[in-house]
């Protein structure tokens, strides 16, 4: 997994599962609304274009009449500079950024961002009105890619893991591979894959040596329902002619777990999934399978001499 200590400022984001009124437009949710995923379209330079020139006309804006959102519990927040920022959409790439809403008492938690003329409330960002979009899907869209975003970032990059060490995760790259998780309406989840071949960074020219499970999240009110050993039964799957698969390094005590009955389920599986360091040849290798035996073995030993 992608990961980075002393996170930047306009990183340091939370989610905010709030309603957002600004005055020029009401936002309503009914049964034929639609959602950002559903309608953005174009250039992403283009609509980032678009929000700078939203931003020029906020900094021009009147002090005494400035535009408003409302918050729950009724409260009033003005809409100003020193509560917005571009953030970049894709790692190492300056060219495309969004514009995001933070609470003007809370910089840490980010409440909407702005794209095609209008502010969406975070939690309706990860929405769609579109029956078709079910299941697993890659992301291709634009639309997708802000949605893995907001996934990766603001819902699972801070408040819904802990955060005390001060690590988040980075954004990915434009042309990573993933696949978004939808259920009800609602993207509940998302794994991401570095190919085989793909550069490992953008400093030592290496690439990886085989497919690797990069990052997997379920957001937290759709856990223990099974999504997780979904996603990574989905993963074997799609490199079946594959000989070894690797989950990146370090995994967590979580995604052991699923790991654990995945194989038990799919004792096939057993010789093929590794726990990897990039790139991934057989010196930054471990059996999973074999790790958890080892480690049940450890534990049982202990337990018979305490």
């Amino acid at each position: 997994m992608e990961r980075m200590n002393n996170k930047p400022k306009w990183m340091a984001v939370k989610r905010a599962c709030c309603s957002l009124f600004p005055l020029t437009c009401i936002l309503r949710r009914h049964s034929s609304c639609r959602y950002l995923v559903d309608t953005v379209a174009g250039d992403p330079e283009v609509l980032q274009a678009d929000a700078e020139t939203y931003y020029e006309k906020l900094l021009k804006q009147s002090s005494s009449a400035p535009d408003i959102f409302s918050i729950p519990g009724g409260e009033k927040v003005k809409l100003e500079d020193s509560c917005v920022c571009f953030v970049p959409l894709y790692r190492n790439s300056p060219t495309c950024k969004m514009l995001l809403l933070t609470d003007p008492q809370d910089k840490e938690t980010v409440l909407a961002l702005y794209m095609n003329q209008r502010w969406w409330p975070v939690e309706d960002v990860v929405k769609t009105a579109d029956p078709s979009r079910d299941g697993l899907i890659s992301v291709q869209t634009l639309g997708e890619r802000i949605v893995l975003f907001v996934l990766n970032c603001i819902i699972f990059g801070m408040p819904e893991e802990n955060s005390s060490n001060g690590a988040f995760f980075l954004p990915h790259s434009a042309t990573e591979c993933a696949k978004i998780l939808w259920r009800n309406g609602e993207a509940v989840a998302f794994y991401s894959v570095k190919m085989k071949g793909s550069l490992c960074d953008g400093t030592t020219g290496q690439c990886y040596l085989l497919p690797v499970l990069d990052t997997i999240f379920v957001q937290r009110k759709y856990r223990r329902g099974g999504l997780g050993m979904k996603m990574l039964r989905d993963f074997c799957q799609s490199f079946k002619s594959e000989d070894a698969l690797g989950i990146s390094y370090p995994i967590s005590a979580a995604m052991y777990q699923v790991c654990l009955k995945y194989l038990q389920a799919y004792p096939e599986e057993q010789k093929r999934l590794w726990e990897v360091e990039a790139p991934g040849d057989w010196s930054q290798r471990v059996n999973i399978w074999l790790k958890i035996q080892m480690e049940s073995s450890l534990s049982g030993r202990h337990g018979i001499h305490s």
